[in-house]
């Protein structure tokens, strides 16, 4: 099985550069925007898009991302519309990588055999769901597989060499690696562990490693690409979202070029780094 999140990978490993991961929540603030804002990304140098599926008790989410997801709860966005959102997407891509990430709670109440089948047909190419530890996997990890997507696993701080065997046991596409321990967009990581933590992985695994949670600009995310090979960047995404919304939460001509111009930023502190010989 090879997939868009495959082919982009090895495409950058040839070009020596890591890849710009960008998380949106689908439907903030409301799903014309957000269509929007997903076109607008691979032009702004978006390699690959996490689309969050929005839920009302995410975990593993910090402010910034639970918020988006209340507004697109609140603009009436179910995970059928993601669905939807995601198919409207490849009507005019068929190359960038979607990833779908979330929680299995909403894919439970779909129906797992419905959910794979629709999302393939939406063009998905992988699920990341937070809450399914690898003793879960033939809940969805295992029919992920077999109907053609990548299930990418989370490898955090605290997994140790007793743990990451289970964890990289079924992963596919990419590890992405969490740098903090806390939710999104809690802190900035320490680079210095992260070069570690990531040469530890790689160490076990021939797939590539993309590093998120705390990466808020150019600056951190050239320092997590000096050493992996991506970089995911969620919560300062959304923020600028938020902040370029009016005061009744909805969106405004400044919307779209708000995440557009962040993530062109980042992208130019990712690239560089990332060319580099050596």
């Amino acid at each position: 099985m090879t997939t868009r999140i495959d082919r982009r990978f090895a495409d950058l490993a040839r070009q020596n550069r890591a890849a710009l991961v960008t998380f949106v929540m689908a439907g903030d603030p409301d799903l014309a925007t957000s269509l929007d804002i997903l076109k607008a990304l691979p032009e702004a140098g978006a390699d690959v898009i996490e689309l969050g599926m929005p839920f009302t008790d995410p975990m593993a989410d910090g402010p910034a991302i639970q918020a988006a997801g209340l507004r697109a709860l609140a603009a009436g966005t179910t995970l059928a519309k993601t669905l939807a959102l995601a198919a409207d997407f490849r009507t005019d891509d068929s190359t960038t990588p979607v990833v779908l990430m979330g929680y299995y709670n909403p894919v439970y109440v779909y129906g797992v055999e419905a959910f794979l089948r629709d999302a393939k047909a939406a063009g998905v190419d992988g699920l990341i769901i937070v809450d399914l530890p690898p003793e879960e996997d033939a809940e969805l990890c295992l029919p992920t597989l077999a109907a053609g997507l990548n299930f990418i696993r989370l490898a955090t701080p605290t997994t140790d060499a007793a743990r990451l065997p289970a964890v990289l046991a079924h992963t596919s596409g990419f590890v992405y690696y969490v740098s903090i321990t806390g939710t999104t967009g809690a802190a900035t990581p320490d680079f210095a562990k992260v070069a570690t933590a990531v040469s530890r992985i790689k160490a076990h695994t021939r797939l590539p490693v993309a590093v998120g949670f705390g990466v808020k600009n150019a600056k951190s995310a050239a320092a997590i690409a000096a050493h992996a090979d991506g970089v995911v960047v969620g919560s300062a995404i959304v923020e600028a979202l938020r902040a370029s919304l009016d005061n009744r939460g909805k969106a405004t001509g400044k919307s779209v070029e708000a995440v557009a111009g962040l993530v062109a930023d980042i992208a130019k502190g990712v690239r560089p780094v990332a060319a580099a010989p050596g």
